[in-house]
């Protein structure tokens, strides 16, 4: 799920994104948080920020834990997709990254946030249930299949084929 650009949860999670490790101290933050996700600009109030910070750890997009006394926040992989970034500054490692799907009728949810997730992880359609792209999210991918529900009925494909360029511009 994607979260609204400029809304506060956006704003939360991309000043985690750009910090260390995607880890920050509350404290810290919670006096500058402006300076967190753009190094000058937009502050929130405590009450405001601490409201956030439960809705985003409600909803699985980050974590909290205790450090020597300190409230610790850590982005997680599902705070990292909600903001749409796919390790887009990775040059691209001439790789294919192929979904093939046959997803029954009665599965008709699960399979429109499939697409949805293709979309969003920048995958194009090459054919009606056959998506492809050069972004490096097997892995999460994978995951995602797996957490659906849906591996008996999804394929997905890493090929470095030199032949798929070819293949593609007649087909997109």
């Amino acid at each position: 799920m994607k979260i609204r650009r400029n809304s506060s949860s956006y704003f939360l999670l991309l000043a985690l994104e750009k910090s260390i490790d995607g880890v920050a101290y509350f404290d810290q933050f919670v006096n500058n948080p402006g300076y967190w996700a753009y190094g000058t600009g937009k502050d929130f109030d405590k009450p405001v920020i601490s409201q956030i910070i439960k809705r985003l750890r409600e909803k699985g997009y980050l974590e909290t834990s205790a450090d020597e006394g300190k409230v610790m926040m850590k982005l997680t992989e599902l705070g990292e997709d909600a903001l749409g970034f796919v390790d887009q500054h990775k040059p691209w490692d001439k790789k294919w990254r192929i979904v093939i799907y046959d997803i029954p009728e009665d599965k008709r949810g699960v399979r429109d946030l499939l697409r949805r997730r293709l979309k969003e992880w920048g995958f194009k359609k090459w054919q009606q249930s056959t998506w492809i792209t050069k972004k490096d999210v097997t892995e999460k991918l994978r995951k995602l299949v797996k957490k659906l529900g849906i591996s008996k009925w999804v394929v997905v494909i890493e090929s470095a084929d030199p032949a798929i360029p070819n293949i593609i511009d007649t087909a997109v």
